[in-house]
């Protein structure tokens, strides 16, 4: 290796570390305060507890309606999550083998709908929720995401579909399958690292998504974590225990989540972008 090469992997390297330092400061930052009162992070926001002040924990998971909202929370992305994993691959497989002007438009349709900002049509979209009976209920956020996920999963399904060989579903109708029994059980299986990226970042969307879950669900009923969370927020004084406890206990699920699919979630992205 020469002396050049050997220099720019160090630089690289050392920025890279900064990188990821700066990255996980806050999320440091967070966890460490969780174990602190209110009066120890107003006292030195940047030092280290002094014990595992465990109080704060206790009374979001007793006293208050986190639970609820934990629930709720769990309720939005679970639905979501399986109905964007049945639909969209479908909707993608659809477009991808049909390939004729029809699918083609429709797959333009479905583009153009990433490119409108959610708060263009907020407040006509709360409107149509109202009318169709959903505003204050589960369902209405539930639509949205999967309608809102239409656009990127089709695209990151297509793009993945491209490296699915022909040759194999041609196989499998010759032997008599069924397009239905095709893709369910042939080229459904095939689209497990793609299916693992949708999870992950649709997932954590939903999971941490703020301002639906504000606008649509009523008020003065347990929303999501995040909209509970948020509660705690004063114009004057602030529970920062309360906002810290409640931030890490909503981390944990993502952590799990994406340590049990990140190869999968590396892979269908770079899958995506190579083939598409």
């Amino acid at each position: 290796m020469s002396k050049e090469k050997r220099i720019l992997d160090i630089l690289i390297f050392g920025a890279t570390l900064l990188l990821a330092i700066i990255f996980f400061f806050p999320i440091f930052f967070n966890i460490m305060s969780a174990f602190k009162s209110n009066g120890e992070i107003l006292k030195d926001a940047i030092a280290f507890p002094k014990g595992l002040y465990l109080d704060s924990f206790k009374y979001l998971l007793t006293a208050t309606d986190f639970p609820r909202a934990i629930l709720n929370s769990t309720i939005l992305t679970l639905v979501s999550i399986i109905m964007i994993v049945l639909i969209i691959p479908m909707a993608a497989y659809a477009i991808e083998r049909s390939n004729n002007k029809w699918t083609n438009g429709v797959f333009v349709f479905f583009l153009f709908g990433m490119m409108v900002p959610f708060q263009v049509y907020m407040i006509p979209l709360i409107k149509e929720l109202n009318m169709i009976g959903l505003y204050g209920t589960l369902a209405g956020p539930i639509m949205v995401y999967i309608s809102g996920s239409v656009g990127f999963g089709v695209l990151l399904y297509t793009s993945f579909l491209k490296g699915v060989p022909r040759e194999i579903e041609e196989s499998a109708e010759i032997d008599g399958c069924s397009r239905t029994g095709i893709f369910w059980k042939i080229v459904f299986p095939l689209l497990g690292p793609v299916t693992a990226t949708m999870i992950v970042l649709q997932g954590l969307g939903i999971w941490n998504d703020f301002l639906m879950p504000m606008l649509v669900l009523p008020s003065g009923e347990p929303k999501t974590m995040i909209v509970e969370i948020y509660y705690y927020v004063g114009e004057f004084t602030s529970r920062w225990d309360m906002i810290f406890a409640g931030t890490t206990i909503s981390l944990i699920p993502v952590f799990i989540v994406f340590l049990a699919l990140q190869k999968y979630f590396v892979k269908g992205i770079s899958s995506g972008s190579v083939k598409g």
